[in-house]
């Protein structure tokens, strides 16, 4: 399928959508479940990697940046790579060869970190599809690595057991570029459909949302179609979009792409799941998703957390400031005690190796979850979630700094009849009370009233001492050097 079918190709959307069980209207959209594979997992691994990796400076946004006068990304450019007119975004293309990625290594390093599904972005705001796509030639089969990277991980994927999915954040392309047309750059070149940097219209400002120009009906059938060609081709369980997908003039053409995207995984017979951010997709619909942040209590829903390894960028830079396994594994802990699930994203360098720093993070965390997975894979909501004296920041880029928990912060979920209730911070000796299992008292409503039968700690080989009276379970604290978190594995009656 061609430029030359795009008529065709909407004719076909158009089809499926009105012959499958879902309409492109949120009565209809409503109907659809979030997938038990998708409740159950509670982490996968997110990878942004493409052209903006071979410049590695600033973060992801560079292309747009690079062509802002005065930014810090623009001063750069010309230190470094010379006049804009001359050296362009697009010429960053062929110096992205990806010559060292092995999605074997990817694969199996995803596996041992404990991720249970794996989502790589498809197409960032830079135009750049990392897939072979027969709607324009700036993608990574004809251009760049000359190599299928979205299919290549897809299959080593597949064959370790992760679930694949993607993410695409092309809507945001509309204006990406639009800066190199305020001066002698390449972007001023003649533009036309299918070409890397088109449309590349004004920008009204990044946080006024609807200060921006609203896309073009070209544009968003472009994009329709960009989506249900990833759709077609690579039949992902998952489909992640970026922010801008809330802008009102998109709002048909994704209620579109939600009915074909239901009905095609309806006719495969797999269970497919959206993100969306904001309140881009009527509630229900999909699964929403908080960027860089949690929410401060439970949730009856489903929901997502995507955050990176690194502070200050989601893609590879040669000053990424990377968190620590421990703080990640706290906020894990915590997003799935509140129905959520975690996707950490990883930045690896523009020839496909991903940096020591973010592989030892993800070693760490799996070596953690090898031991307490089972209180977080298929884990559930339990009738309270936490109990502590550290309140959890709600909200978008809340992350930035690590959490002061104390031993006295739990995190609760069960399965069936065992009750899990994480530690965020051991104390190493002494003993640690939780006070939400505290012996029933008909003063003190409403209390615990179940029945204890055995507790012991995940990972440790002796039994645990354990009694429980008016003012909490209290446990005995092995010396645990370690400062991950700890499981307390509850055994109920």
């Amino acid at each position: 399928m061609n430029s030359l079918n795009r008529p065709a190709y909407l004719a076909e959307v158009e089809r499926v959508i009105q012959e499958g069980p879902f309409s492109d209207t949120w009565d209809s959209l409503a109907n659809y479940r979030v997938p038990t594979w998708y409740r159950d997992a509670r982490f996968g691994i997110f990878i942004h990697w493409g052209v903006y990796s071979v410049p590695a400076f600033g973060n992801e946004w560079y292309p747009r940046n690079m062509y802002m006068q005065g930014s810090r990304e623009f001063e750069h450019h010309v230190r470094t790579y010379g006049p804009h007119k001359d050296f362009g975004y697009k010429d960053f293309v062929p110096l992205f060869r990806a010559e060292r990625f092995d999605p074997q290594e990817w694969a199996e390093l995803f596996a041992q970190a404990g991720a249970k599904y794996v989502v790589p972005v498809a197409e960032h705001h830079d135009g750049f599809q990392m897939y072979d796509s027969k709607l324009s030639a700036w993608n990574a089969v004809q251009k760049g690595p000359k190599r299928d990277v979205l299919r290549d991980l897809y299959d080593t994927c597949a064959e370790r057991g992760l679930t694949c999915g993607l993410s695409s954040h092309r809507l945001e392309h509309w204006f990406f570029m639009g800066h190199g047309r305020q001066f002698d750059s390449d972007v001023r070149e003649p533009l036309a459909l299918g070409d890397f940097y088109w449309p590349a219209q004004p920008e009204g400002g990044h946080q006024d949302l609807y200060s921006q120009p609203p896309p073009s009906a070209q544009f968003l059938e472009d994009w329709l179609l960009r989506c249900c060609e990833l759709v077609d081709n690579y039949r992902p369980r998952l489909f992640y979009f970026d922010w801008w997908i809330q802008h009102s003039a998109a709002r048909p053409y994704l209620k579109k792409f939600l009915a074909y995207y239901y009905n095609r995984a309806d006719a495969w017979g797999a269970e497919v799941a959206v993100n969306y951010k904001h309140e881009a997709i009527m509630f229900g619909c999909a699964v929403p998703d908080v960027e860089r942040g949690q929410f401060a209590g439970a949730k009856p829903y489903f929901w997502q957390t995507d955050t990176a390894i690194a502070r200050n960028s989601w893609c590879h830079t040669d000053n990424n400031d990377y968190k620590t396994a421990a703080s990640i594994l706290r906020d894990l802990v915590d997003i799935v005690s509140k129905n959520g699930t975690l996707l950490l994203n990883v930045g690896p360098r523009a020839d496909g190796r991903i940096t020591t720093e973010e592989e030892a993070v993800l070693r760490e965390i799996g070596g953690w979850l090898k031991v307490n997975g089972e209180s977080i894979y298929g884990a559930r909501t339990w009738r309270k979630a936490m109990e502590g004296p550290t309140q959890v920041e709600e909200g978008q880029f809340t992350d930035g700094k690590d959490k002061a928990f104390t031993s006295e912060d739990f995190r609760f979920v069960i399965k069936g009849s065992q009750l899990y209730a994480t530690c965020l911070d051991w104390p190493g000796s002494g003993q640690v009370v939780i006070r939400s299992l505290a012996e029933a008292d008909a003063a003190r409503l409403p209390v615990f009233h179940g029945i204890i039968r055995d507790v012991r700690i995940l990972g440790e080989q002796k039994p645990v001492k354990w009694s429980r009276d008016g003012e909490g379970l209290r446990v005995d604290a092995p010396q645990v050097r370690s400062k991950l978190p700890v499981v307390i594995k509850i055994t109920l009656e």
